[in-house]
C-alpha cells in the first residue's frame, strides 16, 4: 500500500492544531474569572437593600418609595404570591408575632415623624437684614438647618443666585447660619420659598431687620 504523503502532512498538522487548540483552551479556563459588578438597589427612606426595609421601622414609606421608584423590584417584593410564600414557612405563632413586631414599628415610626412634624411646624427661620457700616449690609438667614435643608448647599445657590459672596457662618450664641454679602432679603424671601417651598412653610419665615446700634454720643 502506498502512502501520500500529502495525507501525512494534513494529518499532522490537524493533530498541531487540536493540540494548540487544546492547551489554549486550557490556559483560557485556568485563568481566574473576574468577578462582575452587581447593582444593589438602597432604599431611599431608610437606606437599607428593600429586602431589608422591614426591619428599619419605616416599612410603608419604604414600599411607597419602592412601588415609585422601582416598579419591577416591588412587583417581585411585594406580590401577593411572595407575601403567601413567605407566610407558608412560618408557624401560626410566629405569624402573630411577626404582625405585632410590624405593628409596634410601624406605630413608632409614626409618632417619631409626628414629633418631626410638630418640631419643623414651631421652627422659624429668619432672614435677617443686618447693617454693617454705612450703607453696607448683609443678609443673614437662621433655622433652615431645622427643615432638612443643607447649610453649604444652599449658601451655594444663594451665591450664583445673587452674585455675591454667600457662606455658612457662626452666630455669637455659636449656632450656624447663612451670610449672604448685600441687601438681598426681600428676594432672599421669594428665592427660598420658590425653590424650597416643599421644605419651607410660608408661614415659619419671617423677615427681620437688625439695625446696626449708634454709639452714643
Amino acid at each position: 500500500m502506498q502512502i501520500n504523503q500529502n495525507d501525512i502532512n494534513i494529518d499532522t498538522t490537524d493533530i498541531l492544531l487540536n493540540a494548540k487548540g487544546k492547551k489554549k483552551m486550557a490556559e483560557v479556563a485556568d485563568q481566574p474569572v473576574e468577578p462582575r459588578a452587581r447593582h444593589v438597589v438602597y432604599c431611599g427612606v431608610c437606606t437599607l437593600p428593600p429586602e431589608y426595609c422591614e426591619f428599619g421601622g419605616t416599612s410603608k414609606k419604604c414600599e411607597e418609595w419602592l412601588e415609585t421608584s422601582h416598579p419591577d423590584l416591588h412587583q417581585r417584593l411585594y406580590s401577593e404570591e411572595t407575601i403567601n410564600a413567605n407566610l407558608s414557612t412560618l408557624s401560626i405563632s410566629a405569624r402573630e408575632r411577626a404582625a405585632k413586631d410590624a405593628a409596634k414599628k410601624e406605630a413608632k415610626a409614626q409618632q417619631a415623624l409626628e414629633r418631626e412634624t410638630e418640631r419643623k411646624a414651631s421652627s422659624k427661620i429668619q432672614i435677617k437684614r443686618v447693617e454693617r457700616n454705612k450703607r453696607k449690609f448683609v443678609t443673614v438667614v437662621i433655622g433652615l438647618e431645622a427643615h432638612g435643608l443643607d447649610l453649604k448647599k444652599v449658601a451655594k445657590e444663594l451665591g450664583k443666585k445673587f452674585a455675591t459672596g454667600s457662606s455658612v457662618t457662626k452666630s455669637p450664641s455659636g449656632t450656624e447660619e447663612i451670610t449672604v454679602q448685600g441687601d438681598v432679603s426681600d428676594d432672599l424671601f421669594e428665592w427660598l420659598l420658590e425653590v424650597h417651598g416643599d421644605k419651607v412653610p410660608e408661614d415659619n419665615v419671617e423677615l427681620v431687620e437688625d439695625k446696626k446700634k449708634k454709639a452714643a454720643t
